[in-house]
């Protein structure tokens, strides 16, 4: 199978290209590498595919030099005429769209970083596929759609219509540009709505990277709504292996379709990937200063624009149609992440201890 992947320095795009090579697919994984957060750290994930550093440059294809089924592009997806070439020239089978600009709170910083990546790109990418024969497109979305609905735990087929950050609603906007294109074009395409992805690799705008260095670094942690949220935390592994579950099974159109959210006339299916299970901030951090073996400093604050109090997962239909639930716990997943980073960044557990990071 002959799968592209966008944003495959990425966080979830790197640990899903990482699957796909170990299960012997042919890869194309294109990034254009954007300095929202260390691009460091996405040249070191690119290392631990075989792409050198050295060898990257835009528009320039770099072969592995582990994996010989897999090449890089730096390449933008709001690179209209870049990204038409490569569609056109490569005859991917499968879709996996895991790149955008992602963050809430930056869309309120550089607002049209979020309408290039998140709609433009979208745009450049349907264009570029459709009438190409592709099988499925697995398309990256997020449980911020999600955002005034009162109703717990969040379903597929809910009402999301009431974004509060620009971020949420360029996505929104994504989904429903999917739904057109696999309607016209007939292109069978599988919406995912991730729920706060965490693990190994991490993005360092995410809490739970922010939380453990700061805490090693002997600063205090910021903790919004004063400590009253909660979120359904996610392991990388789980989305991964939901992923890949999802690619072998492409939508077919719902022939009982009478206008319920989650499906349609078209082949196109939404499906929420999270734990199932909201865990309260307090215990988050908790599960954190346990496995550090540190106190953190706390500095209560309220909400920041743009977030909400609690989200969680409804992941009976994913369960239903692929036989799959995420199971990796916090309590199993945040020690991972640690091990992890304390062997990134060189840190010696022994000198950590419980008088201070």
């Amino acid at each position: 199978m002959k799968i592209l992947v966008t944003g495959s320095a990425g966080f979830i795009g790197f640990h899903l290209t990482k699957r796909l090579l170990e299960e012997g697919a042919e890869v194309v994984g294109i990034d254009n590498l954007n300095p929202y957060y260390d691009v460091s750290l996405k040249l070191a994930r690119l290392a631990q595919t075989g792409i050198p550093s050295e060898e990257v440059q835009y528009g320039k294809e770099v072969v592995s030099r582990t994996h010989p089924n897999y090449r890089f592009i730096k390449l933008d997806l709001a690179d209209r005429e870049g990204v038409q070439k490569l569609l056109e020239r490569e005859k991917f089978e499968v879709v996996c769209n895991m790149a955008a600009q992602a963050g809430v709170l930056y869309s309120f910083k550089d607002p049209y970083s979020y309408l290039n990546s998140n709609l433009l790109g979208q745009l450049n990418l349907l264009e570029g596929i459709k009438d190409r024969g592709v099988s499925h497109l697995v398309q990256a979305s997020t449980s911020s759609i999600y955002g005034l609905n009162p109703k717990y735990p969040f379903h597929p087929a809910d009402p999301a219509d009431h974004q509060i950050s620009l971020y949420a609603a360029t996505k929104k906007g994504g989904e429903a540009m999917c739904h057109a294109y696999s309607y016209i074009y007939n292109i069978p395409t599988t919406i995912l709505r991730f729920f706060t992805v965490y693990g190994p690799w991490g993005r360092p705008d995410m809490a739970l990277f922010k939380f453990v260095k700061a805490i090693l670094e002997g600063r205090e942690i910021e903790v919004y709504n004063y400590g009253k949220m909660a979120r359904d935390f996610t392991y990388i592994d789980d989305i991964v292996e939901g992923v890949v579950r999802v690619i072998k099974k492409p939508p077919t159109p719902n022939p009982d379709w009478h206008g319920e959210l989650g499906s349609s006339k078209a082949p196109y299916k939404i499906y929420n990937i999270g734990y199932g299970q909201p865990v309260p901030l307090m215990k988050f951090i908790e599960i954190i200063e346990k496995e550090l073996g540190v106190e953190a400093k706390k500095r209560f604050l309220p909400m920041q624009p743009g977030d909400v109090e609690q989200t969680w997962a409804d992941t009976t239909p994913l369960q239903r149609d692929f036989g799959y639930k995420p199971k990796i716990s916090v309590e199993e997943g945040v020690p991972r992440f640690i091990e992890w980073y304390l062997d990134y960044f060189g840190i010696d557990r022994e000198k950590i201890g419980k008088n201070g990071g």
